[in-house]
């Protein structure tokens, strides 16, 4: 059977498959890469050529959704040239709980894990946030990264050539 490259449609579902199959393939490369001898895995660590890092700080529900349309917008434009990392404390750090102790729209979290899942977004979570509030690791999803200092996370990334975006 021969497969219409041609169609826009089909062209895109086909690069996001065959970006699927990447990240997979990524992922599981990563997960069997060593340790750097710190003992803390880097952070980032890709070589996209384009790399951002996003803070998220707010718990404001059209604050957050003006970054993860951003961040759509960079997915499509970019697709797999792209590495995103969203570093997230203080009110917004619920965004990324098991359990928040404030309300979160379930299309945020849906957003979110989506965004984690099938493309690859980084979410890392303050360390220093979360112990304010009494939080562990646990109590954080379980694709969210826990960094002991956010602050230090975004400035560790754009040593990395990640550039820095606040709202």
């Amino acid at each position: 059977m021969k497969i219409d490259t041609q169609t826009p449609d089909r062209r895109r579902w086909l690069t996001r498959l065959l970006a699927m199959g990447a990240a997979a393939t990524a992922n599981r490369a990563a997960s069997a890469a060593p340790v750097p001898s710190s003992g803390a895995p880097r952070l980032g660590g890709s070589d996209a050529p384009h790399k951002i890092v996003y803070q998220l700080n707010q718990a404001d529900e059209a604050y957050q959704e003006a970054i993860f349309n951003s961040i759509s917008a960079l997915l499509k434009k970019y697709v797999d040239d792209v590495a995103i990392a969203v570093v997230v404390w203080g009110p917004g750090i619920h965004l990324l709980a098991r359990n928040p102790k404030r309300p979160v729209p379930e299309l945020h979290r849906q957003r979110v894990r989506s965004m984690a899942q099938a493309y690859g977004v980084q979410f890392i979570a303050c360390g220093n946030t979360m112990h304010t509030v009494g939080w562990t690791e646990q109590d954080m999803l379980e694709f969210a990264r826990v960094e002991e200092v956010g602050a230090a996370a975004v400035m560790e990334l754009q040593e990395q050539g990640y550039k820095y975006l606040a709202w």
